[in-house]
């Protein structure tokens, strides 16, 4: 596991928000201590590979998962006392997951570039602006032919009200349109208190975004 430095950014902590280590103030309603089946189902079918990007990583669950089969894991957030979690969880588990303190709305992560990227309930909490920041980004730090895995609430009821943005499969094709091939948006359970349908994207990258 890695102490590196945090990463800075131009972007900082909460802009125009709540601050994030307020988030985890207390559990937040999308941390479960568990990792999601919709992207657990993954890993346990081999399904990751290489260098592997957990987007928006919270306490680490995903990138620890990726982690435990030996894959170079790496996981990026703003909230300090997430990450805190998170590096905690990597000793007591014995793992190697590294954790960067980064905005994801300010990808790339500096001199890296990844081959899977995971986002566990991320992507639907940006507005069309920032959706657009974050997907330029994920295609600036995913290599050509890497894939991207990320569950999303569904634009349909019953929903949370307010609390997050449901993004329709026509909103999902459009934010990936460019450089990405969108190879299947599959209805999946979302472990999280905030009751919501929602559907796993699965993406390839099809070229190199140069920002």
């Amino acid at each position: 596991m890695s102490d590196a430095p945090p990463v800075r950014t131009a972007r900082p902590a909460g802009a125009g928000t709540p601050s994030t280590d307020a988030l985890y103030a207390s559990p937040p309603p999308w941390d479960t201590g568990r990792p999601r089946s919709a992207l657990l189902g993954l890993a346990e079918r081999g399904v990751l590979h290489g260098r592997v990007l957990d987007a928006g990583c919270g306490t680490g669950e995903h990138t620890l998962t990726a982690a435990e089969p030996g894959l170079e894991a790496t996981g990026a957030d703003l909230a300090t006392t997430a990450l805190a979690v998170a590096r905690r969880k990597a000793r007591e588990r014995g793992l190697a997951g590294r954790f960067l303190r980064h905005d994801v709305l300010d990808l790339p992560v500096p001199g890296q570039s990844f081959d899977t990227v995971l986002d566990s309930l991320v992507f639907h909490g940006f507005h069309t602006r920032d959706r657009s920041r974050y997907v330029l980004g994920l295609g600036a730090v995913t290599v050509p032919g890497g894939r991207c895995f990320l569950p999303s609430f569904r634009d349909e009821p019953p929903g949370p009200s307010g609390r997050v943005h449901r993004v329709s499969p026509e909103e999902i094709r459009a934010a990936f349109a460019d450089g990405w091939a969108v190879n299947a948006i599959d209805p999946v359970a979302v472990d999280s208190s905030l009751p919501a349908p929602a559907d796993r994207i699965r993406c390839r990258r099809t070229s190199l975004t140069r920002l």
